[in-house]
């Protein structure tokens, strides 16, 4: 199955269901020309790789992705200078990283997308992330967030092969 996120529109669609989605503060922007920090979330086809769950505030769905809980010091490289670009790392990590472990509730459902991943390009963007929307719909640094309720059913009926289309 492929979710489709219409960037226009601001929806994403699978299953024969649409829902209101949110994308990057920047709008969407083609692959090639993202960049880190941007704001912008990249167009195009990318796999689904993992499901990251914070496990005091989730319970484990029935899910076919590879899957794990969040621990506090995890983290996701975004230090340009970074042998471990757009790559999980621990904190305190010696370059810059985003902080998974969150208190707004943003991540407490992570599905990590192949973006920019094999190989990871210095620069190209990364962290790009399937997530919880905000509840006052406050546009993300990339990805693309849902309600919280909608992902958790989504994640419940993707599988490994799965891929999101950003148009």
């Amino acid at each position: 199955m492929n979710l489709r996120v219409d960037t226009s529109a601001r929806t994403l669609s699978a299953f024969g269901e649409t829902w209101p989605c949110i994308i990057g503060r920047s709008g969407a922007i083609p692959a090639d020309a993202k960049r880190e920090g941007d704001g912008a979330t990249p167009l195009g086809r990318w796999p689904l790789r993992t499901l990251l769950l914070r496990p005091d505030r989730v319970a484990l769905p029935a899910t076919s992705l590879p899957w794990r809980w969040l621990r506090h010091d995890d983290g996701w490289s975004d230090g340009s200078a970074d042998p471990a670009y757009n790559r999980p790392v621990r904190h305190p990590h010696a370059y810059s990283a985003e902080h998974l472990w969150r208190d707004d509730g943003l991540y407490d459902v992570i599905v990590t997308l192949g973006h920019n991943d094999a190989p990871p390009v210095t620069g190209a963007g990364s962290a790009i992330f399937l997530h919880c929307a905000a509840p006052d719909g406050k546009p993300t640094e990339g990805c693309v967030a849902l309600p919280r309720e909608v992902l958790l059913g989504l994640v419940e009926r993707l599988a490994p092969k799965d891929f999101i289309e950003i148009i």
